[in-house]
């Protein structure tokens, strides 16, 4: 199980709404299903595979953006006959990116593009939609790989002769610390301060709140904490990207910029999570409890049989996947989903699908929620939920302040 995988939920891709906005939506859907269709393949995940999903929307943005002109062009494509269809224009686009990283898939993704053409009535609209389709398929298709600057090197656990260590490798995929960002000037542009010192107050104060509250048989946390150990671990927003894509009045142009900056604002944040987690390798709850009494805090204490109550995931602790994906995520969709304020916040969970949709107080409200989630279950220490909320946030940021922008006049 990689990385990725510990994030999947966070890539949306179990809507529960059953309306469909539009191609760009709909094919951003399919995108990220296909994804998890290679992740579960044999065969080890690639670099590039990682940018599969974001390729594809991006492509969908430039072919839409190209015949209906009102922001930046990303890879500076040209604007394009204002008569081409843009129904066919985006899925071309996905279609010729998919095909182009799944290979394999080609029967069903063959049906699928057959079947949404079949929707759009034959003429020069249609033919000149799908020439731009290609053109902004061959323009995404490769962008953001590896930067063959920077040297691929295999993570490999501490310790020292002769001490034991679990024999799995850790699951975190060297490469992404290699791939090109979108908006950020570096991998480790948005690396968090270390995690606190041991001998420090907050070091105390959060391994007793995860000690507490984590433990597998805790008589501390609530059965409503539970619930949200459970159900927001593996969060999904989702309903709440359906929600927006559907409203009347936006354009198509519209979602397509929304679901490419969804996607390269996710991109950032998730390699600066792992690039840190690599680079501080922290210990974990379940370790820290255990060898409470060799930490040198007098104010901490151990616990040799403590058991969290989830799955501890096999890569290193600091700082929160979790948190750092639903915050880059909400922070998007705060920023350029035009959500009325009060609206309410309809989030899934990805682990239990059957689970009704609740509807939650605001973005922060979702964002607190998951970090919670993260400490009930165990697996993270409140100091690591803040530093991946606060990747989440400046990651989303920076993509939409820097990426895609506006064209003067034409919003």
């Amino acid at each position: 199980m990689r990385i990725r995988m510990i994030l999947l939920a966070a890539l949306a891709v179990l809507p529960a709404s059953p309306a469909a906005a539009d191609p760009v939506t709909d094919w951003w859907e399919v995108a990220n299903r296909y994804w998890l269709i290679g992740q579960g393949s044999p065969a080890p995940r690639t670099a590039d595979a990682e940018r599969a999903s974001t390729r594809a929307t991006l492509a969908m943005f430039e072919a839409v953006n190209a015949i209906d002109r009102r922001y930046e062009s990303h890879l500076g494509f040209p604007a394009a006959d204002p008569t081409a269809s843009q129904d066919a224009a985006a899925a071309t686009a996905a279609h010729r990116v998919l095909l182009k990283h799944y290979p394999a898939q080609k029967t069903t993704l063959d049906e699928s593009y057959a079947m949404a053409m079949a929707l759009i009535p034959a003429g020069a609209a249609k033919e000149l939609g799908i020439g731009v389709g290609e053109r902004a398929a061959q323009a995404a298709a490769d962008v953001n790989g590896l930067d063959p600057a920077i040297a691929l090197v295999q993570f490999r656990p501490s310790t020292a002769p002769g001490v034991w260590i679990g024999a799995a490798p850790p699951s975190l995929d060297s490469h992404w610390a290699a791939l090109r960002p979108w908006a950020m000037g570096s991998p480790d542009a948005l690396r968090p301060p270390p995690p606190p010192a041991l001998d420090s107050a907050i070091w105390a104060r959060d391994l007793e709140e995860v000690r507490r509250l984590g433990a597998r048989a805790s008589t501390e946390r609530t059965p409503e904490q539970t619930l949200i150990a459970r159900n927001r671990q593996g969060f999904d927003l989702g309903p709440m990207v359906r929600w927006i894509a559907d409203r009347p009045g936006r354009r198509q142009v519209d979602n397509a910029r929304l679901l490419a900056l969804y996607q390269m604002a996710f991109d950032d944040a998730a390699q600066a999570m792992v690039e840190a987690k690599l680079h501080y390798n922290f210990w974990r709850p379940i370790t820290a409890i255990r060898n409470g009494d060799a930490d040198g805090n007098d104010a901490t204490q151990h616990d040799p049989a403590w058991v969290p109550l989830l799955g501890t995931p096999n890569f290193s602790e600091y700082p929160c996947g979790h948190c750092t994906a639903v915050a880059v995520e909400a922070e998007v969709l705060k920023l350029v989903g035009d959500v009325p304020a009060g609206t309410p916040i309809r989030v899934a969970a990805s682990g239990n699908p059957n689970l009704v949709l609740q509807g939650v107080s605001d973005w922060d409200e979702v964002v607190r929620q998951v970090s919670d989630a993260r400490m009930y279950g165990g697996v993270h220490y409140r100091f690591s939920n803040d530093a991946g909320e606060e990747i989440g946030r400046r990651a989303a940021r920076l993509v939409v302040d820097t990426l895609l922008q506006p064209l003067p006049g034409r919003r």
